[in-house]
């Protein structure tokens, strides 16, 4: 079954409006990718994408990607080393905590745009937002094949 019945184009549309507040304040980049099914460790696998996904290659190494495997249950948010360096040991673990409970739920949409906000605001923190940024990676949900 395709990951896309779980996201009509007002779901997709929140989420990508998320990311885009979420970055107007920040140098920093957020990405969403979305598939069906995670075979293995869920971490590998969204490491993996964010390398695909180019998400290394920022200027300030201030990438975020929320990865979900929609079917397996799993859920993962990385970041790249200089969000990293800079946010709460726990951070990314305590958000994730929020976009699940709402997850469990069937609130796809509004959990990945709360986790986004979350993200956007330690991102502004620390990357504020300068005059000559420029969007380095889509805004758009990538999905996967399966």
């Amino acid at each position: 079954m395709s990951v896309h019945k779980y996201f009509t184009e007002e779901s997709k549309l929140q989420i990508t409006n998320a990311i885009r507040v979420a970055e107007t304040n920040t140098s920093g980049e957020i990405r969403v990718h979305i598939e069906n099914r995670c075979k293995g460790d869920v971490l590998d696998r969204a490491a993996y994408l964010f390398e695909k996904l180019e998400m290394h290659k920022t200027e300030l190494r201030n990438g975020v990607l929320f990865y979900l495997a929609v079917e397996d249950h799993k859920l993962a948010i990385l970041g790249d080393g200089g969000i990293n360096a800079k946010v709460a040991d726990d951070f990314w673990e305590s958000t994730k905590e929020v976009v699940i409970a709402k997850l469990k739920k069937g609130l796809y949409a509004e959990a990945l745009s709360d986790g986004i906000i979350m993200a956007g605001e330690q991102l502004k923190a620390h990357f504020p937002y300068q005059d000559d940024d420029v969007n380095e990676l889509s805004d758009e949900i990538s999905f996967g094949k399966n």
